[in-house]
């Protein structure tokens, strides 16, 4: 049972059988003021008072569930807007990504996207075939162009000699003629091939990087020394 002072309001707890049904008198320790306590009385006020206070929790619980759930939300829905904007951002940006991370290339092009990660283009190449003495010779000359707005670094060109079912018979590499390509700039390639495979029927074209296609070339070197 809770007693409260009539005087100076201050509180005190007493067990029920303290007081009894009858009830009695008792005296404030903080003001002296002394008052008498029904038993039955005070119990319904105490019941009453405590009724309140539970009441009282429970609004105070449930708008503190109430603030955290919006603050939740707020933070679902921030981190959302941010991880969209940064996905956004991939996606528009992804030659740039791919340049600096080259393992996602196959990431967007298995969503269906496009990638260019040298940011050049070939813009012709013609394949004309040649002997010089009795040795034949198919030389590929070519025009790219870098399509972004910077200067790009030259990559190399790969060259693929494929047969008729599609298969690689031969492959070799040929540098740019500049080492760097400014914006939007057209370049020349040139490369001679001596004696390609008579079964080459049509030939690929692509950009490789010069540290790739260098170390290819230094490993054809050994396996043929």
């Amino acid at each position: 049972m809770i007693l409260t002072c009539p005087e100076c309001e201050t509180q005190y707890f007493a067990e029920d059988s303290s007081i009894g049904d009858s009830g009695r008198t008792v005296k404030c320790a903080t003001c002296g003021h002394t008052w008498f306590v029904s038993g039955e009385t005070e119990q319904s006020s105490n019941v009453q008072r405590t009724g309140a206070h539970e009441a009282y929790r429970a609004r105070l619980l449930e708008r503190r569930r109430s603030l955290s759930r919006l603050a939740g939300t707020m933070a679902w829905a921030g981190t959302s807007a941010f991880i969209a904007a940064a996905l956004l951002g991939v996606i528009i940006f992804r030659d740039e990504v791919v340049s600096v991370w080259p393992q996602s290339a196959s990431a967007f092009r298995f969503a269906g996207m496009e990638v260019n990660r040298f940011q050049m283009e070939f813009v012709s190449a013609e394949p004309k075939r040649f002997f010089e003495g009795t040795t034949p010779i198919l030389e590929i000359r070519g025009v790219v162009r870098n399509i972004s707005g910077k200067a790009v670094k030259a990559p190399q060109v790969k060259v693929d000699l494929i047969d008729e079912s599609g298969t690689v018979v031969s492959e070799t590499f040929t540098q740019i003629s500049l080492d760097r390509i400014e914006a939007f700039q057209t370049v020349e390639f040139r490369t001679r091939i001596e004696d390609p495979p008579y079964e080459a029927f049509e030939l690929d074209l692509s950009f490789v990087p010069l540290v790739v296609s260098e170390a290819t070339l230094q490993q054809e070197h050994r396996d043929a020394d």
